[in-house]
């Protein structure tokens, strides 16, 4: 991964032009059971008492504007009550305008720093469930004024994938044999360079401080759409379940024949500006037969709170696996964090794996890197 590039500092503007959705209709759709072809592939409580690195790693990440990053020094395990029975949980803190402790984040920063943790594992097509407690129901010494919610904090849980493929800048407007994943049609910075890039938010809560509205996102390369539903439930001091689906397929694509495509990674990628760009929006091809393609592509993705469906998205859904992602950040868009710390909790989590014939695994495979 290139350091300049985790690109969720372009989400920011972005979000000037969120798309506020309508109210779900009176269905009111519940989880639907598993489909009989899931496997459970991720499982944690934090029972040992400690973060396992083989399982989850923490970045010390600047991104964005408005803030001085992520510090692993800022996550850990404490014991907290979840569903009447005393449990270990990760607790990532959140240190806002007036902190003065000893943590520091980006140039040595101590203001608006939080922490994240991220599974090494990457993950496709499935069911997501998180646990988690925003703030909590008693006011601490240096805490928000309303402990429910932290204004100028976002907490989050959200898949993320990045892969940064370049040519020369001379040959930007073309496709090349040597790198047939570059494509011209996804140029970024003014250069040769792209940006393959799978994201789904579910959610981000906290946008200029209004915790009963959060943020359901997708991002599919330079593609993005952001969507605003309410999860006023959820904002209670309380551990509640987030439960996403994220499903895949493929879709077939008349018209492209062998001598338009390339090999690489196990997959073909368009090599013709012939083919419209919104046929496949930079995802690969599977070959089905001679001159004979299907695209992997995002289906749909479905947002559950405690059981009660929340919130959808059904465009530019990404199709390439991504590492699940939980935390607390202090983005500028967040507003202004008038306290010195606040935690975001999670008391577990578990991803089932539905192999749907749309994954793409083994494209995006970096770590998200330190830069600083």
């Amino acid at each position: 991964m290139n350091c300049r590039t985790m690109s969720r500092s372009l989400a920011v503007a972005s979000l000037l032009s969120l798309t506020v959705a309508p109210p779900l209709s009176a269905q009111e759709a519940k989880l639907p059971p598993l489909p009989r072809n899931a496997k459970l592939a991720f499982e944690e409580d934090w029972s040992s008492g400690k973060i396992d690195p083989k399982r989850w790693y923490n970045p010390r990440k600047k991104w964005g504007q408005g803030n001085h990053g992520v510090s692993p020094e800022n996550v850990r395990i404490e014991r907290d009550q979840v569903a009447g029975k005393q449990k270990h949980v990760l607790v990532c803190q959140a240190n806002g305008d007036l902190y003065d402790g000893p943590v520091t984040g980006y140039e040595g920063q101590r203001t608006r720093v939080g922490g994240i943790v991220v599974t090494q594992e990457f993950f496709a097509s499935g069911r997501y469930e998180v646990v988690m407690k925003i703030g909590g129901t008693g006011k601490q010494e240096g805490g928000p004024e309303d402990p429910t919610r932290p204004k100028g904090a976002v907490p989050a849980v959200w898949t993320y994938g990045y892969r940064y493929v370049s040519v020369p800048k001379e040959g930007m407007d073309a496709f090349h044999a040597s790198e047939p994943l570059y494509n011209p049609h996804m140029k970024a910075y003014g250069e040769g360079a792209n940006e393959y890039w799978t994201e789904l938010d579910f959610p981000e809560f906290g946008k200029g401080g209004d915790f009963n509205k959060a943020l359901y996102n997708t991002f599919l390369q330079n593609k993005h759409q952001p969507r605003t539903f309410d999860v006023k439930p959820m904002i209670d001091g309380q551990y509640h379940t987030l439960t996403t689906e994220w499903r895949t397929k493929l879709v077939p694509i008349e018209g492209v024949s062998d001598a338009q495509v390339a090999e690489k990674g196990g997959y073909h990628w368009v090599q013709d500006r012939a083919i419209p760009f919104n046929r496949y929006f930079g995802n690969p091809l599977k070959r089905l037969g001679k001159n004979k393609y299907a695209v992997y592509a995002g289906d749909r993705v479905d947002h559950y709170l405690d059981g009660r469906k929340v919130a959808e998205n059904l465009t530019f859904v990404p199709s390439m696996a991504a590492q699940l992602t939980m935390g607390v950040w202090l983005p500028g868009w967040g507003g202004p964090a008038p306290w010195k710390q606040a935690t975001t909790s999670f008391a577990s989590v578990k991803v089932w794996q539905f192999g749907d014939e749309g994954d793409v695994r083994g494209i995006i495979t970096e770590n998200i890197d330190d830069n600083y």
